[in-house]
């Protein structure tokens, strides 16, 4: 299996259960508190996998350049932006919908990189790619739309746009994190995905730390009085980012995006057998179409 592969496989599984256990956070810590969580205690376990990474497989960190340091506050701000937005959409009674479009950021990564990257897929890559966001839209939207007019209509209610745009924004990001690691000129595209990861967390924590030190001072004291579950979304956080980035060192963004709708996957997983809830038809007949899709996009890649 390509590293890039079992890396993005690995990205969902650890995306998926820090998502779980960051909902244990929003009863304590305001949203903005609750994001800045993932950056702030995931920056020491993004340093620490670096430090092993060096150890164990030796090398040494590429010298940081002040266009590596553009494109990692562009990604990093992309993601803040991305997750904001996709919030903002679950405000206006859309979680489902909002949740729908913005993954729809496998798409629009693949528009985005064949015009500012050059990067060109095999004809059934982009089936692969149609054919995964179609069952990721269906398992959200089934049962609770019954026409191709109420896609239409959803598609403009406010909580669709908001997610489109946070796909747009997490594709941007995306892009932009696959410019930092290649800017980079170090040989080993595992480490320089490392050496990302440290310095977006960092760019991160000041960025959305430096918003709530402006607008929630008072949230400030909470984010280490809940140490105890903070430090563990932060090691997930950590571990994802990391599979992400070293997904994106290796293989192009909207394969990378395309093999991460697997995602929704490890939630229905979760679900059946963590929350005990038990699975519609349209959550099978989904999950089939999105392993369908990702099963096309490998051997279209």
């Amino acid at each position: 299996m390509p590293i890039w592969v079992a890396a993005t496989l690995c990205a969902g599984l650890f995306q998926t259960w820090r998502t779980a256990l960051q909902q244990r956070l929003r009863g304590q810590l305001s949203v903005n508190a609750a994001a800045v969580v993932r950056y702030l205690y995931g920056v020491p376990f993004g340093v620490l996998f670096v430090v092993l990474y060096l150890a164990i497989f030796g090398g040494s960190l590429s010298a940081l350049s002040w266009t590596f340091l553009l494109f990692c506050v562009l990604g990093g701000f992309g993601q803040i932006i991305g997750t904001n937005l996709l919030i903002m959409s679950f405000g206006h009674r859309g979680f489902a919908v909002g949740t729908a479009y913005s993954k729809t950021e496998a798409v629009q990564a693949a528009f985005l990189a064949l015009i500012f990257l050059g990067e060109s897929f095999a004809p059934l890559a982009w089936a692969g790619i149609a054919v995964s966001v179609a069952g990721t839209l269906y398992l959200s939207l089934a049962g609770r739309v019954s026409s191709l007019r109420d896609v239409m209509t959803a598609t403009v209610q406010p909580a669709a746009l908001f997610g489109l745009g946070a796909g747009l924004a997490f594709a941007l990001c995306a892009m932009a994190i696959r410019a930092a690691t290649q800017t980079l000129e170090g040989p080993d595209a595992t480490l320089r995905a490392l050496e990302t990861l440290v310095v977006i967390n960092t760019l991160q924590t000041l960025m959305q730390g430096g918003w709530l030190l402006a607008t929630e001072r008072a949230s400030i004291p909470h984010l280490f009085r809940t140490w105890r579950s903070s430090v563990q979304v932060g090691a997930l956080s950590a571990c994802g980012s990391a599979c992400w980035f070293t997904g994106f060192a290796y293989a192009p963004v909207a394969l990378v995006r395309a093999v991460g709708q697997v995602e929704i996957l490890f939630t229905l997983l979760f679900s059946r057998f963590f929350l005990r809830e038990r699975m519609k038809r349209s959550d099978i007949i989904g999950a089939l179409i999105v392993v369908s899709g990702v099963v096309l996009v490998l051997l279209g890649r």
